[in-house]
């Protein structure tokens, strides 16, 4: 099966046919290893372990990565679907503009004004979960329209913490 992941303006295509994947038409030794249960996943690649949590995003295909410090959205979609969106003028699915919770926790800072412009990318609130502090990002380019949380706010996971236009 190929997919195309896209992770911001990249996307790379994944072909997992073969019995050695490749990635933009390059072998790869690489291992996937899920921890049934949690979005825990052991990555090994060329002789190099890393751990990520991988949660299901908003949205079809659509996943909340964490590796160490790095906070970022994927999107893999399928040779089907990719030639479905080419065939009929769909366009790939837009950044929501809005931030969510990614999991219950603490906010701790709000690094965002109403009417502030943000880029995509951009830092905005602060939240501790799991004792960690987690840097929500702006998924798309925008001015802020809402915030609804404040520091010291406890959020359940899926809350809406901030609103871009």
């Amino acid at each position: 099966m190929r997919y195309y992941v896209s992770i911001g303006d990249r996307t790379l295509e994944v072909d997992l046919t073969g019995a050695v994947p490749q990635v933009d038409g390059t072998p790869l030794d690489a291992e996937l290893v899920n921890v049934p249960g949690t979005p825990v996943r052991h990555l090994l690649v060329n002789g190099r372990s890393c751990t990520l949590l991988a949660r299901p995003g908003e949205g079809r295909g659509r996943w909340e990565i964490a590796l160490g410090a790095e906070r970022f959205s994927a999107e893999a979609v399928d040779e089907r679907t990719r030639a479905i969106r080419e065939r009929t003028g769909g366009a790939e699915v837009k950044a929501e503009k809005v931030v969510k919770a990614p999991m219950p926790g603490l906010v701790l800072r709000v690094e965002v004004a109403i009417g502030q412009q943000v880029k995509a990318g951009q830092g905005v609130v602060i939240v501790e979960a799991m004792k960690m502090e987690n840097e929500l990002k702006a998924p798309a380019e925008g001015v802020v329209a809402r915030i609804e949380v404040q520091p010291g706010q406890t959020v359940e996971k899926g809350a809406t913490l901030v609103v871009l236009e």
